[in-house]
């Protein structure tokens, strides 16, 4: 796919380069992230609608989860250009298979609140209900957030996993304080987040 379209959009290019360089791709690209989005999302409509063809990437993940690119697809879609979906990498359900919980079902919440009253809020309020929860954090955030799950949840075993599908891919379970004690030196990359459902221990077989 990559190789066949006119252009290819992506969080950051240098990036995406080094994987169309990988397979020896040649196809150009241009930058779409959330500080652009407002301006190139319109030109990248306007190239379809001429008929040309654009691949969305993200730096990893899915595109649309989580980042701007729901964005692009509402807009080409309400200009009745026809959408394709390449399954690739998810963060989400890659950390869900890994994670040895149940998963029958779940609640994506993506990036909690930045406010510590209204994380813990939320945290709350999706306690409640019941379900396997999946989130995303960022290295700047996941002390703060793991406090909170702690403080919500308390000392229950949680699915820790850090950039999932790449290089230094780290998958852990343990409580709240054993994965901040653990990242006290300092986390690094993107992590993923999974909070098991009430009573998760009770259901795993004996």
């Amino acid at each position: 796919m990559l190789r066949e379209v006119d252009l290819v959009a992506c969080e950051d290019t240098r990036r995406t380069r080094a994987l169309l360089t990988h397979h020896d791709i040649h196809t150009p690209t241009t930058s779409y992230f959330e500080h652009n989005k407002l301006s190139r999302g319109p030109q990248l409509v306007r190239m379809l609608a001429e008929g040309r063809s654009v691949a969305l990437v993200t730096d990893a993940g899915t595109p649309g989860i989580s980042d701007p690119g729901f964005m692009l697809v509402r807009d080409a879609r309400a200009a009745g250009i026809p959408i394709v979906a390449v399954p690739g990498p998810s963060a989400v359900i890659a950390a869900l298979s890994a994670a040895g919980v149940p998963a029958d079902r779940f609640v994506f919440e993506g990036f909690l609140p930045i406010k510590p009253g209204r994380r813990v809020n939320r945290l709350n309020a999706l306690k409640e209900l019941e379900t396997t929860l999946v989130l995303y954090e960022s290295p700047h955030r996941i002390v703060a957030t793991l406090g909170a799950i702690r403080e919500v949840f308390g000392e229950i075993e949680v699915v820790v996993a850090r950039e999932l599908t790449k290089q230094f891919e780290e998958i852990v379970t343990a409580t709240p304080s054993a994965h901040l004690e653990r990242l006290a030196a300092g986390p690094r990359g993107e992590f993923t987040v999974v909070v098991p459902r009430a009573r998760a221990h009770e259901e795993a077989p004996s």
